[in-house]
């Protein structure tokens, strides 16, 4: 029972706030000694000499520096004043700018924080000027942000894939479906929101001082840049030109044109973007060295074999095993961040989904899919923390927390829907 003490006092100390990497590294190093001595330890170097040189994992900073540089290229603001213009004569028209806004920033950037607080800081105020209900403009902000979760190229979908041992370029494709149809869905909301309640988001009055045509050329020089990224990072994913690793280089580069294309590049803009990229990417890997400390130890004293006879136990089979791994994921999700549940939970439940027959590239998806909901659940969804900390006033926690709810209805029933039926987003839930 070592191990599972070893797991619970974990959770506790992640609830309390103590610092993830420090808590997976200092359990395992006094539960470590505790069963066997400093001897259990012996092959630690070798392991963390395997995660460094673990070469899917190079993709991360990557990522993290594409995002880093075109956060501040004032891409955000470019493509939402655009967009505003564009949508905004419609009723619900600039929440909808938001949501189509926060997919492409989400499939260009992937950095939820970076997301939520550049709409945060340019969209909410335009929605609360022309009367929008705070509930439903912190709402769409919020869900709109976190699109970066499930979308790719996501942060969470490396790891997924470097955790369960799968493609990330067939992990990427297969999070296109579902992110497509969440998209749509919070789009179906806003409108149906607008049929049945048009003053929770009225439509802007138009603008004489530039012609419709002059709009339409604006929004299409905003989009195109961005779109022509990400249509060179995925493309040369799912056409097998490259693989992650290399199409995440090949967007940094990208990023660094589209700064000289805005007029936004100086050395010093690199600087700091590199800054940043060291700061994030040193986090995770803190996180993933402390939870390989942590699962070495889990594993000798037994924790594994005990966690996987019960789960393998459960009524109604894999089915019975699927419903509680989305509950737990889920719950946890309300207080852990997503790096803490990808690194020490996912590892404890691959290994009974594989011994259930489950498809793992299914099994990941639906992991992504609730992780993205954490991001948006009280009291702790960062998505809500980010808003919060750049949202004026007048507008409460407790007006962000209803604003969200129904985005997070949204959430679960696309995860619901890739649980019940996975063939509508070209998946099957066994082998």
């Amino acid at each position: 029972m070592i191990g599972m003490i070893m797991f619970l006092v974990a959770l506790f100390m992640l609830m309390l706030g103590f610092p993830v990497a420090f808590t997976f590294g200092g359990l395992a190093l006094f539960f470590g000694v505790f069963a066997e001595g400093m001897d259990l330890f012996a092959f630690m170097p070798y392991r963390i000499m395997s995660v460094m040189q673990n070469t899917v994992l190079m993709a991360v900073p990557l990522f993290i520096f594409m995002g880093v540089v075109l956060q501040r290229t004032r891409l955000a603001e470019q493509l939402l004043t655009s967009m505003g213009r564009l949508f905004g004569g419609l009723p619900g028209g600039l929440a909808i700018s938001t949501i189509l806004v926060g997919a492409l920033l989400a499939a260009s950037t992937g950095v939820v924080g970076a997301s939520v607080v550049a709409m945060g800081l340019i969209s909410l105020p335009v929605m609360l000027a022309h009367n929008y209900d705070k509930r439903l403009a912190a709402g769409t902000i919020c869900a709109a942000g976190t699109l970066g979760q499930i979308v790719p190229p996501s942060i969470i979908l490396i790891i997924l894939g470097d955790v369960l041992g799968l493609p990330v370029g067939d992990l990427f494709r297969a999070a296109v479906g579902p992110g497509v149809v969440l998209i749509g869905l919070y789009i179906v909301y806003i409108l149906i929101m607008t049929r049945f309640k048009p003053e929770t988001a009225p439509a802007m009055p138009p603008d004489n001082s530039i012609s419709r045509k002059k709009e339409v050329m604006n929004a299409l020089l905003a989009i195109i840049p961005p779109l022509a990224l990400i249509v060179i990072v995925l493309g040369s994913i799912f056409a097998g030109i490259a693989t992650p690793t290399e199409s995440s280089a090949l967007g940094g580069v990208g990023a660094i044109v589209l700064a000289i294309i805005y007029r936004q590049f100086s050395f010093k803009m690199v600087w700091d973007a590199s800054k940043d990229t060291v700061k994030v990417t040193a986090m995770v890997f803190a996180i993933l060295i402390g939870a390989t400390a942590f699962s070495m130890v889990f594993s000798y004293t037994g924790g594994d074999y005990l966690l996987e006879e019960w789960m393998l136990s459960l009524p109604g089979d894999k089915w019975g095993f699927i419903i509680l791994a989305m509950l737990v994921i889920m719950v946890l999700g309300f207080f852990i961040d997503f790096v803490e549940i990808s690194f020490i939970i996912v590892p404890i439940l691959a290994p009974v989904a594989e011994a259930l027959g489950i498809n793992m590239l299914w099994f990941a998806i639906l992991i992504a899919m609730n992780l993205q909901t954490s991001f948006l659940t009280p009291p702790f969804g960062f998505s809500l923390f980010y808003l919060r900390g750049v949202a004026p006033p007048q507008v409460r926690t407790i007006d962000i927390y209803k604003g969200v709810l129904p985005f997070i209805l949204l959430q679960v029933f696309v995860l619901a829907l890739i649980v019940i039926f996975p063939e509508w987003f070209g998946m099957s839930s066994s082998y």
